[in-house]
Order: C-alpha cells, then structure tokens, then sequence
C-alpha cells in the first residue's frame, strides 16, 4: 500500500505527464454544464454584485462548485444563456485540461508548448490569447488555476470574479 507522499507523487507524475486524469472535469469551456461525476459532491451558488450605488444585485451568471473524491474543486461560471464562460479549480490533484478546455485546448496546448519553447523549465503557465486565457499554477499536493473565455464574460463580470 502506498504512503500518502508516494500516492502525491505518482497522481503529480501523471499529472504531469497527461495533465490530470484523475479528475475528471464537469463541461468544457464554451459548452453547456452536465452532471457531476459518481462520487462528486456539486452545489449551486448564486453570486451577488455589489454595485457602486451600494446596492446587491444578483450577478448574471450561476457558479456549479463539485468537490471531487480526491478533494479537487472545480467551479464552472455559466452565463444565463447556459453556457460555460469560465472555469477554476484548486486542489491536491490537476483537474483534466483536455476535458476543461473541449475544443479550447488544442488552442492552449500549443500556446503552452511554445511558451515553454522559449522559457524551459517548469513553473506556472499563463496562456493569453484574444479568444481564450489560461492561468495554471501550484506545485504537488496544491494546484490551482483558471481558463475563460474573454469573450463571453457577461457585462459587469471580470476576469477577477473567476476565482
């Protein structure tokens, strides 16, 4: 039976290798939310706005936060419309990107491929291009990130609220 540093160690190796099989992700960016996998817990939450004028005003878009057995969080941002326009996560164990990012990650793996072209070595990714941003980061045991799609944020979201 493995440790708990040796099971860390093989789940970052595979991460690292095929960037997370081992937990799978819910939508793709630009596709409409499914059901949580079996053994996931998932919620919905309904962020508010605070306006300049002090009011709370309910924010144009729906948050699906699932906590994976492993203990990954991944939070999907849906527009009204029902579409995916933004993605984080957190956690032990990298979230799927392939799965994440859909037809999105072609796109990111080859912005990701020549940005370590040009600056070898290992550390946090940050991809910004005009249709798609990816921030990926942490080391093992603590990793966390964010993809969205600049744009489809609804009015009044930034990129600050996909945390």
């Amino acid at each position: 039976m493995l440790n708990r540093t040796m099971r860390a160690a093989v789940c970052a190796a595979l991460t690292c290798g095929v960037w997370g099989v081992a937990a799978p992700a819910l939508a793709a960016l630009g596709g409409t939310p499914t059901p949580p996998p079996a053994g996931a817990v998932s919620s919905s939450l309904a962020p508010v706005i605070h306006a300049a004028s002090g009011a709370v005003v309910t924010a144009p878009y729906t948050v699906t936060q699932t906590t994976f057995a492993a203990g990954t969080i991944v939070r999907e941002y849906v527009s009204t419309a029902g579409t995916v326009f933004g993605i984080a996560w957190n956690g032990p164990i990298m979230p799927n990107l392939p799965v994440l990012l859909g037809t999105y990650f072609p796109q990111f793996d080859s912005a990701r491929v020549a940005l370590r072209a040009a600056h070898p070595g290992r550390g946090p990714i940050a991809v910004d291009l005009p249709g798609l941003v990816v921030h990926s980061g942490g080391h093992m045991g603590g990793f966390s990130g964010q993809a969205y799609l600049p744009q489809s944020l609804p009015a009044g979201v930034s990129a600050a609220d996909i945390q």
